[in-house]
């Protein structure tokens, strides 16, 4: 794998979650810029950084070491990777201090550092969030590739931290370093809220989750066909955003022990939240996680998911089939994976070589429902 080479560190980094033959690397031209543009001038082993987004831990881990260094994101596999990164490269594993998306970090920071990240909404979050942690003189500078750096993201660094410079383009990185002003305390539009009509509902979204303004249309093709009185199962919803889909099952299900689990800090915020509204002191577990991975073999009966096809700008099926994966060892004999999925993506193929036995529950024009079952 390439080292990452810039006048701070030179890493040797692996990406989460881990793939034979990994066709990407774990950092690009605007973590390196980022770097390159901290390491102009002198940095004191007492200035506090806050990295933000930060996806395998490319600069936190540059400037461990450096500086008192204290990153924040919002994907659990994000942190596995800052913690392998570190243990990669002789690095302490308290070097950095690390916050979940979904608390605020506590400053006064000297400096932070930005990826911009696929969704505006969780920008917006953190750079509300900044009002008031920032210490006299600080600097905010958010790095992105050009292809993933909309117009909105400095505009949103002009409205809640003050005016933007844009850097020259290197190697189709882009730099935005925003001078803190004054302002008033903002108020956030975070969560969102919207209802369902069957069942009536009312849900809570963070700013990172998938689909905030309304219920997306697998999840809705979905839950009409959730199985029913099925008694005490044991039941994982794998990848699951707000919630919706366990908290709807476990209506038709009272007796059901369930499992959330997703690995967006925020959604598992979101998730706690609406379990509560709805089902007030049932247990649950609800956790952040890579997926399934920490659950014993074949402790669950039935999983019900929604897959993702992307992680962060990258667009594929590589998660999706970790997750059929993980979800065929979680699994009891027996046991279902019950998905939704865009047709056009075969998923009954793919579940086919894992389960065997795959039926087709049922299919709108766009999406099918399938329930796999581990022989």
């Amino acid at each position: 794998m390439p080292i990452l080479q810039t006048p701070l560190a030179s890493l040797d980094l692996i990406r989460q979650p881990e793939q034979p033959n990994e066709p990407l690397q774990a950092f690009d031209a605007a973590d390196e810029y980022l770097l390159t543009q901290l390491a102009e001038q002198p940095l004191a082993a007492d200035t506090r950084v806050l990295v933000l987004n930060d996806a395998f831990g490319a600069l936190a881990c540059s400037l461990a070491g450096h500086a008192q260094v204290t990153s924040s994101g919002d994907s659990h596999l994000g942190w596995l990777a800052l913690q392998k990164n570190l243990a990669r490269n002789a690095l302490a594993a308290d070097a950095v201090r690390f916050v979940p998306a979904s608390e605020t970090p506590q400053g006064p920071f000297d400096c932070v550092l930005i990826r911009v990240p696929k969704t505006l909404a969780l920008l917006e979050e953190q750079l509300i969030r900044l009002h008031g942690q920032l210490a006299p003189g600080a600097q905010v500078i958010a790095g992105a590739m050009l292809k993933h750096l909309p117009r909105a993201a400095g505009d949103l660094l002009e409205r809640y931290i003050g005016p933007v410079q844009a850097s020259l383009a290197v190697k189709k990185a882009r730099l935005l370093s925003a001078t803190p002003v004054d302002r008033p305390a903002p108020v956030s539009p975070y969560p969102t809220r919207y209802r369902l009509e069957r069942p009536t509902i009312e849900l809570s979204n963070e700013a990172n989750l998938f689909c905030r303004e309304g219920l997306d249309i697998g999840t809705r093709a979905f839950l009409p066909h959730l199985p029913k009185a099925l008694g005490n199962l044991r039941v994982a919803d794998l990848g699951c955003g707000n919630g919706v889909l366990g908290i709807v099952y476990a209506l038709g299900n009272p007796q059901a022990e369930l499992t959330l689990v997703d690995e967006s800090y925020m959604a598992v915020q979101s998730a706690r939240e609406n379990w509560q509204a709805v089902h007030g002191e049932r247990p649950a577990e609800i956790r952040a996680g890579d997926g399934l991975a920490e659950q014993p073999p074949a402790t669950l009966d039935l999983i019900l998911c929604n897959p993702p096809f992307h992680q962060q700008q990258v667009v594929g099926d590589f998660l999706a089939w970790r997750m059929f994966t993980q979800a065929r060892a979680a699994l009891a004999k027996g046991g279902e994976l019950w998905i939704v999925g865009n047709r056009h993506l075969g998923y009954h193929h793919k579940l086919k070589r894992l389960f065997g036995k795959v039926e087709q529950v049922a299919a709108t024009p766009k999406f099918v429902i399938l329930r796999a079952i581990k022989g």
